[in-house]
């Protein structure tokens, strides 16, 4: 490996491979979009190379099924699996009832849907990525091109009865053009600073025309996998109402990730 990794990229590291073990021959599992969960796509591979682990990955984005196929994950759909053991996904925050925000990528339509579809969704992340209350995050509202002017008006309207500190939204952009989602939509980030009640505010959200989905996860994960830049990882069920904490050895050597980048 050409120079050694940072704090933050070892604790995605340590994240991801303790959350590969998790996976068991025969599984059925999604694939999570972005920095963090490429890490674990890496690690997944590694143990279908070097063990002959036997499984089928469900991507939850074009870049992941890409990188997937790259390191020798076989790639099935949604409906061609039906349903999954297991999701594993970063998230952009979490809280203390395991409630995320997600979507900084624009996957999270494909991301919910996954994980919604899976016995089981764990989440791998760093410390940073824990707050008491959700919504320092922008928080992702993928909406559909036609009329999408309309549409956001709707949602800063419905801010106005909402418990939320701010109420900016933003269309998303790509350089001088709308960001496009891979189901060819838009993204309006709303800028909320802090989310009362995001129960409500997902349910609300999700019922004006033209919103697609929004990057609120609400009693979808089960486990959060937080690693920390000296190889401590820390693992939390929610059901269980466990913690446990280990340290990671990882091999500088190793060249798996040395081509890595968000």
């Amino acid at each position: 490996m050409t120079g050694e990794l940072s704090p933050i990229d070892k604790a995605k590291f340590v994240a991801a491979k303790r959350a590969v073990d998790f996976i068991e021959d025969g599984m059925k599992v999604g694939l999570g979009t972005g920095s963090t969960a490429a890490w674990m796509v890496r690690c997944l591979g590694e143990r279908v190379r070097e063990e002959g682990l036997r499984i089928k990955g469900v991507p939850t984005s074009t870049r992941t099924a890409v990188l997937a196929q790259e390191v020798g994950i076989e790639v099935i759909s949604l409906d061609e699996a039906k349903w999954l053991d297991v999701t594993i996904d970063g998230a952009d925050e979490f809280d203390g009832d395991f409630n995320l925000i997600k979507g900084g990528g624009g996957a999270h339509l494909q991301e919910k849907i996954v994980a919604t579809a899976s016995d089981r969704m764990i989440v791998i992340t760093d410390a940073s990525k824990e707050v008491e209350h959700l919504g320092a995050f922008p928080l992702p509202v993928e909406v559909i091109p036609f009329g999408w002017k309309t549409t956001k008006a709707l949602i800063e309207e419905l801010l106005i009865s909402m418990d939320v500190m701010g109420r900016e939204t933003t269309l998303r952009m790509n350089g001088d053009v709308p960001f496009v989602t891979d189901e060819g939509n838009h993204i309006v980030d709303l800028h909320l600073n802090r989310i009362g009640n995001a129960r409500q505010l997902s349910m609300a959200l999700n019922q004006i025309p033209g919103v697609v989905e929004n990057g609120l996860f609400i009693d979808i994960c089960d486990t959060v996998i937080i690693g920390y830049g000296d190889g401590r990882v820390e693992t939390r069920d929610i059901n269980e109402g466990t913690v446990t904490g280990e340290r990671l050895d990882f091999v500088e050597a190793d060249n798996l990730f040395t081509d890595l980048s968000d």
